[in-house]
């Protein structure tokens, strides 16, 4: 009984897991609108810490910058950091990126959000071990088949600052079960799509499917 108790535990962490984005691939007439008009809400900038490895006990901002990359990599940090020992729930840990969506696309953010984090029913069951998750982030690059998106799409059709920039690197999980800790990790990699204009902060436009990025 013990046994199959622990290899529940791993089968909800793995499972969850399997059970991600299931999006439709974005093309670039619903994907490519230009940057906010509307004024965002104002919010706190987090410091370099942001960006760290490691999880977090609570949803942190998304750093505010005017850096594809580094927006990038805090967007992917905001996307797979979390924990369920924590009182915030599912919608504070995607309000976070919601925050910083593209005002045209912020509906479709937010679902594209919403298909990286666990559903409600497996959040529960993940709540019950204890189970955290974390990012280690191996590379942030710009993928190659974007230059000849650029170089075909209509004059107008891509707003200045428009950025694509893959993710690549290992999720982790662990969880509790009698004071045994269960660790379980497994490579992903995802295409970030950023509107970055001149000096301001960057918003976040799009996310692709998980595990079928840009090449």
């Amino acid at each position: 009984m013990h046994f199959l108790r622990r290899r529940r535990l791993v089968i909800a962490i793995v499972g969850a897991g399997l059970a991600l984005i299931v999006v439709a691939v974005i093309g670039l007439v619903g994907l490519l609108r230009g940057p906010a008009k509307e004024s965002q809400p104002a919010r706190p900038a987090p410091t370099a810490s942001a960006l760290a490895i490691v999880p977090t006990d609570q949803p942190q901002p998304v750093l505010e910058t005017s850096s594809p990359e580094l927006f990038a990599r805090s967007v992917a940090h905001a996307l797979f950091d979390w924990d369920t020992r924590q009182d915030a729930g599912l919608a504070d840990w995607a309000q976070v990126l919601v925050d910083v969506a593209d005002a045209e696309e912020a509906a479709a953010v937010a679902a594209d959000v919403r298909d990286y984090l666990p559903g409600a029913e497996m959040w529960k069951r993940l709540a019950s071990y204890g189970t955290r998750q974390w990012l280690d982030v191996e590379s942030v690059t710009v993928p190659t088949s974007w230059a000849t998106a650029l170089d075909q799409a209509a004059a107008g059709q891509i707003p200045p600052g428009t950025a694509a920039l893959t993710v690549v690197g290992t999720r982790h999980r662990a969880g509790t079960w009698d004071a045994d800790v269960e660790r379980t990790e497994r490579p992903v990699s995802f295409t970030v799509f950023v509107v970055c204009p001149g000096q301001e902060s960057c918003t976040l436009l799009r996310l692709s499917k998980l595990d079928h990025p840009l090449e």
